[in-house]
């Protein structure tokens, strides 16, 4: 199987990439518009900010690109925020592929801000998310969220709950890292990539 990263100027591509390493798939890093379409298995991760990784993906026509993709593809973290239609973060157009929206963290209770741990999963449907995971824990770093709505698959909970899962069609994304997510992480991994 051939598995695509998506090389975009965002953070946490190696871990990605080790991931798959462990996995024993091979996996390329590439912002090479041909080999990104030929994948059977495309990952979208990311760590970073809304705003320049979006000007990045449109100055490299990468947008048009993920947009146009019909194989499964997998957003993570700041990949699945950029699925969505629009972030808060600096006000940002986002790729429009899951009608949903991003917004900023308003603690109530003096939680902190990036919300950083591990969480527990519920509410989970379909997709990558089996019913065995319901409960268990993963990890997250992120200052946005994406708010629950028809096209969330997982919930989690800090300061309210959100999406810690998002799917349309052939688009699946978790804003939590599998990769850093352990045993819980890889069988993730392990559910996309048998789709």
């Amino acid at each position: 199987m051939q598995v695509a990263i998506i090389n975009y100027n965002a953070g946490n591509v190696q871990s990605v990439l080790f991931a798959m390493e462990r996995l024993g798939v091979e996996a390329v890093l590439t912002d090479n518009s041909a080999e990104i379409r030929a994948a059977e298995k495309v990952i979208f991760p990311g760590v970073g900010e809304a705003r320049s990784t979006m000007r990045y993906l449109r100055e490299r026509g990468l947008d048009v690109v993920i947009r146009s993709l019909t194989q499964p593809v997998l957003g993570i973290c700041l990949g699945m925020q950029l699925l969505c239609e629009h972030s808060e973060e600096w006000d940002t157009p986002c790729l429009g592929i899951i009608p949903q929206r991003v917004v900023k963290f308003r603690p109530a209770n003096g939680e902190k801000v990036p919300h950083m741990g591990w969480n527990a999963l519920h509410s989970l449907k379909n997709g990558v998310f089996a019913p065995e995971l319901e409960g268990e824990y993963v990890y997250f770093v992120h200052s946005y969220y994406v708010e629950a709505g028809n096209f969330t698959t997982a919930l989690t909970d800090y300061t309210l709950p959100f999406s810690a899962g998002l799917q349309r069609d052939n688009f699946f994304a978790t804003q939590f890292h599998p990769e850093k997510s352990g045993k819980v992480g890889e069988q993730i991994l392990k559910n996309f990539l048998t789709l």
